[in-house]
């Protein structure tokens, strides 16, 4: 049900991986957000407003997301969640092609055929104090959220804009790594299955191991063995090996292409030292899909820088791939983020693969 505010109480939903939800009418988010269209400082953004009286699956919460901006590890999140498929288009982000996973505020959604059940707690909690949501008396326009969104437009030295990307870190809460709630947390909403995450705490234990440097052949002698019997992939912390400068092979894909991405071992003779091909990183969370096939979902030509706000253009060919989304399994201090963040590819990690 809807948050449903009385003398004593602000009820948010307690909503889980899976769960329907509709996104209430723009009228109704308006009332939430401040004078700069914001609620709990993140951004309500013009892109979210096509979504409004829609239904959707819940994909997963956004209790906790990764500081993309200053590169502290993890953030908290309260009362938010990430819908399945629903990613910003960049439309009036200056055709920003990063297609961000949406942050939701639990009060910009309800549960389909409940909002007027107000007696009917299950998926409810109340929450008072701090996290109170309070009305913002109508103080805001869907004018406001435009205005807030476009910081300047400059000739000499660029387009400037908001988005929930670039307010993030000021929207959320330090998280230490080591705070064991972020993982009972994870498990009781559903993002993350014990299993998976077992396997990966047994994993980032091992790696700090051999990271010590005792006995480092053997351990990484074992961990080959073990990598047959279990569903540990690659080592994915090798060093580049491209001595100067790094290659480029243009294959000028198109969404709809079909592509192999080539195995680690062929991405590493692309990669430099610090593991990059002309200033793009390869992350450890993309060894997992070398060897697999995908199709080709956009270009990336233009994107927000994140501290600034700054659109730039990318000098280099960069695509995304269908499916191909960070998992946060290998992210050091940041473990399980929700935030399935698209991976960026160099053409020269892929190969065309015939229809």
């Amino acid at each position: 049900m809807p948050a449903i505010s009385n003398d004593n109480f602000i009820y948010i939903l307690a909503l889980k991986a899976g769960d329907e939800v509709e996104v209430k009418s723009i009228d109704e988010i308006l009332s939430t957000l401040d004078d700069k269209g914001r609620l709990d400082l993140l951004p309500f953004m013009p892109e979210m407003k096509k979504f409004c009286g829609k239904k959707f699956k819940v994909y997963k919460r956004a209790d906790k997301t990764c500081d993309t901006i200053f590169q502290t590890g993890g953030r908290r999140l309260f009362h938010s969640v990430h819908l399945e498929n629903v990613r910003c288009d960049g439309q009036t982000h200056g055709g920003c092609d990063a297609s961000c996973l949406i942050f939701w505020k639990e009060a910009w959604l309800k549960l389909p055929g409940a909002a007027d059940k107000v007696n009917a707690t299950n998926n409810i909690i109340p929450v008072s104090g701090d996290v109170k949501i309070k009305p913002c008396n109508n103080v805001c326009s869907e004018e406001v959220i435009t205005e807030n969104t476009i910081l300047e437009n400059n000739k000499n030295d660029g387009d400037y804009y908001s988005c929930q990307t670039t307010r993030l870190f000021e929207a959320t809460a330090p998280l230490p790594w080591w705070d064991i709630k972020q993982y009972l947390r994870d498990l009781r909403s559903g993002n993350v299955r014990f299993g998976r995450m077992l396997n990966t705490f047994i994993f980032t234990a091992y790696k700090k191991l051999i990271q010590t440097g005792i006995a480092h052949n053997l351990l990484h002698y074992v961990y080959e063995k073990i990598r047959r019997v279990t569903n540990w992939g690659e080592w994915p912390y090798q060093q580049g090996k491209c001595v100067g400068k790094t290659p480029s092979q243009p294959l000028n894909l198109q969404p709809g292409d079909l592509i192999e991405v080539k195995p680690y071992d062929e991405i590493l003779k692309t990669l430099n030292e610090k593991n990059k091909n002309r200033g793009l990183y390869f992350d450890a969370e993309m060894v997992p899909y070398c060897g697999k096939k995908f199709r080709v979902l956009k270009r990336v030509e233009h994107m927000l820088e994140e501290r600034t706000g700054k659109l730039i253009k990318l000098p280099n060919d960069c695509v995304i791939l269908e499916g191909a989304v960070c998992q946060s399994d290998y992210s050091e201090k940041r473990l399980f983020c929700p935030r399935s963040i698209y991976s960026y590819w160099r053409e020269t990690w892929l190969n065309r693969v015939d229809e």
